[in-house]
């Protein structure tokens, strides 16, 4: 049986920098991630996809956001058990806990936190009679390496983030970018909207609203895709790629059946404290959990991941007080002995 301090349910950016935050606790930390690889997402669905409000980094792609994080982590030595899903809880009367996974490894934890993200997740696809045909022939429903698209023409649908910045990203890439939305209004943020904008009017994008990609044409592969466009007769477009962005359905996995609080498919918990749910010792934080005023951004989950280690401290330890040092003061002892000193204070004296 694996034992740990902390179990941390999910490896994306929100439970890797867990790990640090407990680490300056000298608390040891374990991931269970049904994934391959820690990331989450931004490993799985868009390692080549721009960030832009990871403080520090005017821009970083995810997958490089997570190498960073690997990177700052690797000095508390974490251990993961990757390609395996949580399924199972079991509260033990010392209140520690046992979580089992899928393939029937048991990990003992004194605390459990979930940073699961969205769950398990699928790609919502649209509604077309003949899309599942040319799905990976010329459909696709993830961009994961954006230089598959290198010189080809490419039809984006959808009206979010992931549309319009992918869309903006494919121009120095792709010969030719569709972006087609069923309203004239884009639900994503008001920069992104007004690059697009730009870029159309620079002749880099083509944009084509209020429409619809209502059919898929081609035989071995896809050819082209019938767009519908209001007030229009429906009308073919050539292109190599068709790729809808419409976002993806989530689903909490056996995590529902452990008898935590649910609210739309997400963990209520408390944030006016530490992000407990309704069992105590076990945690919810990144976009996995709800509250009042909830923001689904990683940098909100970070906040989260500190102020639950915090907690998960005070609860391991009840007869301990801790007290905060700041890392640039008190600078950061790694598990394996190393430490990275904090920069010497200058004091000048005042006459």
């Amino acid at each position: 049986m694996i034992t740990t301090d902390i179990l941390i349910i999910g490896a994306g950016p929100t439970g890797l920098f867990t790990v640090f935050e407990a680490g300056l606790l000298k608390l040891r930390c374990h991931l269970i991630d049904a994934l391959p690889q820690p990331g989450g997402q931004c490993s799985e669905i868009y390692p080549k996809k721009p960030i832009y409000d990871i403080p520090a980094y005017p821009e970083i792609l995810a997958g490089d956001l997570t190498d960073k994080l690997l990177e700052q982590i690797k000095q508390f030595e974490p251990r993961f058990t990757l390609g395996e899903r949580a399924e199972t809880i079991e509260k033990q009367a010392d209140e520690t806990f046992i979580v089992t996974t899928n393939k029937g490894t048991k990990h003992h934890a004194k605390i459990v936190a979930i940073a699961g993200g969205l769950g398990s997740f699928e790609p919502r696809k649209p509604l077309i009679e003949n899309i599942s045909d040319f799905e990976d022939k010329g459909v696709e429903y993830i961009i994961r390496d954006p230089e598959f698209y290198r010189n080809k023409k490419v039809v984006i649908s959808g009206g979010g983030d992931s549309a319009l910045d992918w869309s903006i990203f494919l121009t120095n890439i792709a010969s030719e970018v569709t972006l087609i939305h069923r309203r004239n209004e884009f639900r994503g943020a008001l920069d992104s909207v007004e690059k697009v904008q730009e870029l159309k009017n620079l002749g880099k994008i083509t944009l084509i609203t209020p429409a619809e990609v209502t059919g898929i044409v081609g035989t071995a592969k896809l050819e082209a895709v019938t767009i519908t466009k209001d007030g229009e007769a429906p009308f073919n477009l050539a292109t190599d790629h068709f790729i809808p962005l419409f976002g993806l359905s989530p689903k909490l996995g056996p995590i529902a059946n452990w008898g935590l609080e649910i609210e739309k498919n997400a963990i209520k918990v408390n944030n006016a404290l530490d992000y407990q749910t309704n069992i105590p010792g076990i945690y919810a934080i990144g976009d996995v959990n709800t509250y009042p005023g909830k923001l689904k951004l990683i940098l909100c989950g970070f906040h989260e991941a500190t102020l639950m280690c915090q907690s998960a401290y005070q609860r391991i330890f009840p007869n301990k007080k801790y007290v905060m040092k700041y890392t640039t003061v008190g600078g950061v002892d790694g598990f394996d002995g190393t430490r990275k000193e904090a920069p010497k204070q200058v004091v000048k004296a005042i006459d």
